[in-house]
């Protein structure tokens, strides 16, 4: 299929939805719409690992299709200027959670949870999350899929405000080897289970199972889904002999393009039977639907117009999709905003939806985005900060401008006008350069600092080397 036929295809699937939507609603006065939907929104966040900015076709990606998420931009809005708090999982989760720069907790420090952190390290269950907060706005709260915040008997979802757990604790896990005895097992609320199938469509399913118990009750519900895909090891739904072969679940010498394709569109997949359930439960129109991923792409990743990956704080290791669909919250469909977002700002977010907001005595650093999702608002100005690998990296975006310290070299860009981070503006805008750096370190100074030897993850495959050679050549 062509770029243009696929436009027009995307632009006939958006025209019929709209029409549908507006017969279906032309029948029902202002007074009866408004009775017919809850008062509250349920609300779905999706989340990817480490999924890169183009790995999906509503941003770029050219190799396969992924329709059901492109049916949430096409119905939605679609951010391109959205960032993960940190360039790997754990740090992002917390922040993701919390609402918080990451840096406020010990948990946060960890860049990840590995089998090395200490078991006291986890999210404190008196920490107010966007799962505690709701839940006592009224929601019902669940949790599918991957936690990476704390190991029992300490930590678990469920002392974190999810009512219901179906996934596992760590960092990764076998796509098909996930039983009581394997190294990460699934787990039910916080007793291990056995399961048989391909961990996506096991992720999936339960979805859809925990819509349509949903849609029997009137409370609304908040539903976190968080995928493992496309995360290593790289394994497809048909390659569950390749799994019993592996015994690093790294998997360094192991996938290929070809299979993370598959296994994005997996994701995809089960993302449609989920939006399907919604359908047929008559619950679309007032669920609250985040797709996003916890940090920039690996290996197989599509970063493009971004340079670096995963654990680097480049644009490519910090830019993620990001897309929002709420018909009845008045998100306008196929729209798209330029408001830089960080992962925090959800928490603020998706409470103040859900008629609640941040605990006051836990303040939240990320921004509430429904002015800007509702009413497709012009981007407002925004500074985010970044730490990476205590002493390696650090980064501030202001505007348009970036500063960004790595492995000692230090750099300015424009990253809208320059977004693969080539033309380094040190010399150029010495004031801006200076203005940045001196704000990093001012903002650094309020946070807990990372222990001398505290590690945080570095690839093998990593390209950093080769793009400082790029950008600051050697004289």
């Amino acid at each position: 299929m062509t770029r243009s036929n696929a436009s027009n295809l995307t632009r006939r699937r958006f025209v019929k939805t709209s029409v549908a939507s507006s017969v279906a609603l032309s029948s029902l006065s202002l007074s009866q719409i408004s009775q017919a939907l809850p008062s509250k929104p349920n609300i779905i966040f999706i989340l990817a690992d480490d999924l890169g900015y183009s790995d999906v076709s509503c941003y770029g990606q050219r190799d396969y299709t992924t329709p059901n998420i492109d049916r949430l931009a096409i119905e939605g809005m679609r951010l391109t200027q959205a960032y993960s708090n940190s360039a790997v999982c754990t740090p992002t989760r917390v922040a993701l959670i919390t609402g918080r720069y990451q840096y406020r907790i010990p948990v946060g420090l960890e860049e990840p949870i590995s089998p090395q952190t200490p078991r006291n390290i986890g999210l404190p269950s008196s920490h107010p999350t966007i799962p505690s907060l709701l839940k006592k706005a009224g929601y019902s709260t669940e949790l599918i899929g991957k936690w990476h915040l704390g190991s029992l008997p300490e930590f678990s979802p469920l002392k974190s405000g999810y009512d219901k757990f179906f996934g596992f604790f760590g960092g990764t896990a076998n796509y098909f080897d996930h039983g009581t005895k394997s190294r990460m097992p699934l787990y039910e609320d916080d007793i291990p289970v056995d399961r048989n199938g391909y961990m996506t469509n096991l992720l999936g399913d339960r979805a859809v199972s925990a819509v349509a118990g949903s849609a029997q009750s009137k409370q609304p519900f908040f539903m976190s889904l968080h995928f493992n895909a496309p995360h290593y090891p790289w394994l497809g739904p048909d390659d569950e002999e390749e799994a019993k072969r592996i015994k690093d679940l790294i998997h360094y010498e192991g996938g290929n393009f070809k299979t993370y394709a598959k296994m994005v569109q997996s994701m995809d997949y089960n993302i449609g039977k989920v939006l399907q359930a919604l359908d047929l439960h008559g619950l679309t129109r007032n669920t609250i639907v985040v797709f996003t991923s916890d940090n920039g792409g690996e290996r197989f990743s599509k970063m493009w117009p971004f340079s670096g990956m995963k654990g680097e704080l480049l644009e490519g290791g910090l830019r993620i999709p990001a897309i929002v669909r709420w018909p009845a919250g008045g998100i306008p469909a196929g729209s798209v905003s330029e408001q830089v977002t960080a992962s925090m700002d959800w928490l603020p977010t998706l409470t103040a939806a859900g008629g609640t907001g941040p605990d006051p005595a836990f303040p939240s650093d990320g921004q509430n985005l429904l002015p800007t999702l509702t009413s497709n608002a012009p981007p407002r100005s925004r500074k985010l900060y970044f730490r990476f690998r205590p002493g390696e990296q650090r980064a501030v975006r202001d505007g348009d401008l970036k500063y960004l310290r790595i492995e000692g070299n230090e750099f300015l860009f424009n990253v809208m006008r320059d977004p693969r981070e080539r033309a380094n503006l040190k010399e150029r805008q010495p004031q801006d350069f200076a203005r940045l750096k001196a704000d990093w370190e001012s903002w650094e100074m309020n946070f807990l600092q990372q222990k001398p030897g505290q590690q945080g993850y570095r690839h093998p495959s990593s390209a950093l080397a080769d793009h400082i050679g790029r950008v600051n050549p050697a004289k």
